[in-house]
């Protein structure tokens, strides 16, 4: 009896040992929450591959005892697709995009940053006798089909009186796009970079007719998170936020560490510190993330978003069957709104840029 009793009490003791490491122990009893970002080679978004190759990154999330994976594609519109078919739970992608393939699928987003607009990123070139806007007339203009390219295209061709149905789109991934230029059949494409400088720099027949710095501010390169995950996991968009703006303050100074810095994104790139630095000339960054905020917050947002779905609506990308301009709800900060109120699909916020500009994240 006495030793029956022994093995029990011995049991008890190690069942309430194990416990008390368990209890004790949280972490190992539960794995981090982990997140995927996606994000495709452009000059804005070089710098999360600086990000994620020296740590900062996961100094981020690690602060906020998460797991975070920054997936570089191949393919622009694949990452979009990916991200709306919930394979990642953010991306990096433009205003136009967002509305038209997540937003407009059904797929909940919000924007956390407007990290940069294209001020002579994205531009039209025509190869060999064309110099001029007008000339583009008649001809095949390779491109992202309803991507911002197209809708560059349709605002260029309004300056020359123009309309699309005086030129043929033909659609081509940007990834194939230098190689489509090189095609003998091909006169006009519409790139962005490293493409656009890249055509340029290779071909003496390639001339650059018509830019986006002609429209600023219209172009906006974003980070973008679905807003179910947001709402559950804010910790996520201040972990990127934090990581964003930490790497923007190390790119922005014209130090060793900043050069260093652009050096590397641009190499990522496939080209030099000058290459990257000439591509950072035509792109309008928000280093600071009080000009992030001001831009967000400002009504010239809402106009060019409904500019946007203007056109999206007029080339059938706002959802098959949409009846109207109005068909996608879009929220911006301070309670305003476009479109459906009770079909808001995309919402801009300026929550945690602003956390980032008063050092709160």
């Amino acid at each position: 009896m006495a030793l029956r009793l022994l093995k029990r009490l011995l049991f008890i003791a190690t069942a309430s040992l194990l416990m008390l490491m368990f209890a004790t122990t949280p972490a190992a009893a539960a794995e981090k929450q982990k997140f995927k970002l996606a994000w495709t080679i452009y000059a804005g978004w070089m710098p999360w591959t600086y990000a994620v190759d020296k740590g900062i990154v996961k100094k981020w999330a690690d602060k906020y005892n998460i797991d975070v994976e920054v997936v570089q594609l191949n393919d622009y519109i694949e990452s979009i697709n990916q991200y709306t078919a919930g394979k990642f739970d953010g991306v990096m992608v433009t205003n136009m995009d967002a509305l038209t393939i997540p937003a407009a699928g059904g797929v909940d987003t919000t924007v956390i940053i407007n990290g940069d607009f294209s001020n002579g990123n994205d531009g039209i070139i025509l190869k060999g006798k064309g110099k001029k806007l007008a000339d583009i007339k008649g001809q095949k203009v390779n491109l992202v089909e309803l991507s911002v390219s197209h809708y560059l295209l349709a605002r260029a061709l309004e300056t020359v009186k123009l309309k699309e149905k005086d030129i043929s789109v033909v659609n081509t991934s940007d990834a194939d796009i230098v190689a489509a230029y090189k095609a003998a059949d091909t006169t006009a494409v519409v790139p962005w970079n490293p493409q656009l400088a890249e055509i340029i720099k290779g071909n003496p027949d390639a001339t650059l007719v018509f830019d986006s710095s002609k429209i600023p501010g219209e172009i906006i390169d974003m980070t973008v998170i679905n807003t179910g995950v947001l709402k559950k996991h804010p910790e996520f968009a201040k972990a990127i936020a934090g990581a964003w703006f930490e790497t923007m303050s190390i790119m922005s100074k014209n130090d060793a560490k900043g050069k260093e810095a652009r050096a590397y994104m641009g190499k990522a790139s496939g080209t030099d510190l000058a290459g990257y630095e000439a591509q950072l000339k035509t792109t309008r960054m928000f280093y600071d993330a009080a000009e992030a905020v001001k831009f967000t917050e400002s009504a010239d947002l809402i106009k060019t978003m409904d500019m946007v779905r203007t056109f999206s609506f007029d080339h059938g990308i706002l959802g098959e069957g949409a009846k109207s301009v109005d068909v996608v709800g879009m929220e911006f900060p301070g309670g305003k709104t476009l479109g459906d109120k009770k079909n808001i699909k995309l919402r801009f916020s300026s929550e945690y840029v602003r956390m980032a500009a008063q050092g709160k994240l």
